[in-house]
């Protein structure tokens, strides 16, 4: 292509609007255009790199036994209904109200698209001879976000394959969901990504295990525990942590604890201030609905709860905050004056705070709390709980390293549904034994845009973005400095249609601009091999080679420049 042809707005400053490289760098180079807060056009440098990530996802997903077919975006209300996601979802859920004659229809438009493949397999499969089976689709998803940033990070129009699953047993659950994995792992190291499979919680999706694919990065809104001794890796919400059950024992004769008036203070921080003590020294006592039921969790005061941990612990299928009547109720206080000591709630201890020897708790009664509190003393700890956040330093649940917390982009995520969608969608199977069972799945997501945007937020450099070879929307970028010059258009027409004719996609600068305008947009755009054509070099008989992210160049003899881009490019792949 060349670039009088195309259209490549570069830009050469800065966007206010853009909060991280990546938003920035893709808006410079002419990648994106905003159409409004989530929705962005691909413009065809952008398009480009979204085709290459599609076509390695595409080409991986059929390596691994993978059938692709295109579902609708556009669903009617019912099937999330049937599946209790339009609540879960809640107002994520692009959902709606049409007239068609006389007749109002409720549609959403797809987040993801479970439901409408689950669907499909129930009216379709009735056998277990038709089973295992995977499918996967690569198309748009719609999600409502409250807070668009970071470009196209986080959007409410998105390029997603989805995946799925279908087998009639676990270890064909297995199989599949280990073909995935390693899929995943060949399209993001194809895409040039350094990533992390971490354990992930399964969210509103469902099901039973699921890793998370994650891009470190200092601008990543995720959080990542990851031990490098070992290789273990969670995200945050699923992060275990070394630490081991100690009850404390209890102290003879210890003083009974002391009441201090506490007036308008019910946060942790307010307390310590009006005390004078640290958060670590609290016992910071949560009160929760699982399924329905009020119960305690208690952390230290410097720690933050982790809900799955808690799901996971109360054996509940859903964990909320509690409401201010129950808190009231179980308490006899308002929110931020709860305590252990005359709890009327079940309660379930952290492994830290076993270890508190002196604790500030609430008192149970407004604006008062107790100090002096020892545990297992002034309140019985039958058991410890692994409760809390992962964080830096904590000890590994799998070595004895210690765990490091890292930011990441979320890229992929694999889950193992189990039979969530297809007993709520009636999708069964009959074994050879003429019994029905429903069908077992699996659901395997990435983020063919977010792919993208997270290459350049982890790729580039001070003038632009450094694109690895597989993704970048031209592997070859020509400049002839003279565009006037009838010699070095001579030259650089003949490169241009050599390469092309070897299969190697080339761009070719041909405006009428000074030659460092135009390697500045060339070091923007970041296409990895630059051929430079004309001044001295082509005097002398020569064209100038050099990657994008190196600073050597190749001084080549004319003749001999497509033959040795053709080998420095099959090197790279």
């Amino acid at each position: 292509m060349r670039w009088s042809q195309t259209f490549i707005p570069t830009m050469k400053e800065v966007p206010s609007e853009a909060e991280v490289p990546s938003h920035q760098l893709m808006l410079r180079a002419g990648l994106i255009r905003q159409l409004m807060a989530g929705a962005y056009t691909y413009l065809p440098l952008g398009y480009r790199s979204v085709r290459k990530v599609s076509e390695i996802v595409r080409e991986e997903m059929d390596r691994a036994g993978a059938v692709e077919l295109f579902m609708p975006a556009l669903q009617p209300i019912e099937i999330f209904e049937r599946t209790g996601r339009k609540d879960a979802f809640g107002n994520v859920l692009f959902n709606f109200e049409v007239k068609r004659g006389d007749r109002k229809l409720h549609f959403a438009l797809g987040p993801t698209h479970e439901e409408v493949i689950t669907d499909l397999m129930a009216r379709h499969i009735g056998s277990y001879r038709q089973l295992p089976i995977t499918l996967y689709q690569i198309q748009t998803k719609f999600r409502n976000e409250e807070r668009p940033r970071f470009g196209v990070l986080r959007t409410s129009e998105f390029l997603m394959k989805d995946a799925y699953s279908f087998g009639t047993s676990l270890e064909q659950l297995n199989a599949a969901y280990d073909a995935m994995y390693n899929a995943y792992c060949r399209i993001f190291e194809r895409c040039g990504l350094r990533y992390l499979p971490v354990e992930a919680e399964s969210g509103p999706i469902g099901g039973d295990a699921s890793h998370e694919f994650m891009v470190p990065a200092s601008n990543g809104e995720d959080f990542v525990i990851h031990c490098t001794s070992c290789g273990y890796a969670a995200n945050q919400e699923r992060a275990e942590t070394g630490r081991t059950p100690a009850l404390p024992k209890p102290v003879d004769a210890a003083p009974a604890p002391v009441l201090v008036p506490t007036p308008n203070a019910g946060s942790i921080e307010q307390v310590s201030r009006l005390l004078k003590t640290e958060p670590t020294s609290f016992i910071k006592t949560l009160i929760y609905k699982a399924d329905g039921q009020p119960v305690a969790i208690l952390l230290r005061g410097d720690h933050s709860a982790n809900e799955g941990k808690i799901r996971r612990v109360t054996k509940a299928s859903s964990v909320e905050l509690a409401d201010e009547a129950t808190i009231l109720k179980v308490t006899g206080a308002p929110t931020g004056f709860a305590g252990p000591i005359g709890l009327l709630c079940p309660f379930y201890v952290d492994h830290d705070v076993a270890q508190i020897s002196s604790a500030v708790i609430g008192a149970n009664q407004k604006d008062a709390h107790f100090t002096q509190v020892i545990p297992g003393t002034h309140f019985e700890i039958t058991a410890t709980f692994d409760l809390r956040n992962a964080e830096s330093s904590d000890p590994c649940p799998k070595c004895s390293g210690s765990l490091q917390m890292v930011h990441g982009i979320e890229v992929g995520h694999v889950f193992k549904l189990g039979t969530k969608y297809s007993t709520s969608m009636d999708a069964r199977f009959v074994d050879a034994q003429e019994q029905s069972h429903p069908i077992i799945m699996g659901c395997y997501g990435i983020g063919v845009t977010r792919v993208v945007a997270s290459i350049v937020e982890t790729c580039h450099d001070d003038n632009g973005i450094i694109w690895p070879i597989n993704v970048a929307p031209y592997t070859v970028q020509i400049i002839p400095l003279n565009v006037t010059d009838q010699e070095v258009m001579t030259v650089a027409n003949t490169l241009y249609g050599d390469l092309s004719q070897a299969g190697i996609d080339v761009l070719m600068d041909d405006r009428d601009q000074r030659p460092g305008f135009k390697f500045k947009d060339a070091d923007l755009i970041g296409i990895p091999l630059r051929i430079t054509v004309g001044g001295k070099g082509l005097a002398e008989g020569i064209t100038e080679v050099k990657w994008r992210a190196s600073a050597e160049t190749h001084k080549v003899p004319v003749a001999d420049t497509v033959r040795f881009v053709t080998e420095l490019v099959a090197s790279k792949r």
